[in-house]
């Protein structure tokens, strides 16, 4: 829950900011989500694991990012749209790792020492952590970074001529 709410984030941020057409949120998802249950049940504290997760889905992005520089449009949402093929069939065949179709049986998250026991108590540790990403999201926007977001889904070669640089963004 928590990995999907900060992928939809990013979702509304690459297209509806970026005017991006991208089908692998869903990939992404599952790598951040594996990689959250793997670290938590290794023992590793929940917020170290939520954050070594959503960096590895970062680094995952890029990876895959780069070489999409290329692509445009309908083309972008091919290409990811086979990443999120690619990934689900990992996931499903490395059973060592992520137990296969089956999924992975994780700890209740430690919170500082503070054990997460109730269904009613995650709900609140997924709305902080939603609502501080969305605050995250809207503070990105109103910086010169989500100003050039907008104006390259306005307009790529308008952004280029004034000195954005559209691949690093």
């Amino acid at each position: 829950i928590l990995i999907y709410s900060i992928v939809g984030l990013g979702l509304m941020l690459l297209a509806g900011f970026t005017g991006l057409f991208s089908i692998g949120h869903a990939a992404f998802l599952g790598v951040g989500a594996y990689t959250q249950a793997v670290f938590t049940n290794m023992g590793v504290p929940f917020p170290i694991a939520l954050a070594l997760a959503g960096l590895l889905s970062a680094a995952v992005g890029v990876i895959v990012g780069l070489p999409a520089l290329r692509v445009k449009d309908i083309y972008l949402g091919i290409a990811t749209l086979s990443f999120g093929f690619i990934v689900e069939e990992v996931l499903a065949r490395w059973e060592s790792v992520t137990g296969g179709n089956a999924g992975v049986h994780i700890k209740p998250p430690n919170i500082f020492g503070w054990k997460v026991t109730s269904g009613e108590e995650f709900y609140f540790v997924c709305l902080v952590i939603a609502v501080g990403s969305t605050l995250t999201i809207l503070n990105l926007l109103r910086s010169p970074t989500g100003r050039a977001f907008v104006a390259i889904r306005d307009s790529e070669i308008s952004a280029q001529s004034m000195g954005i640089h559209l691949a690093r963004y």
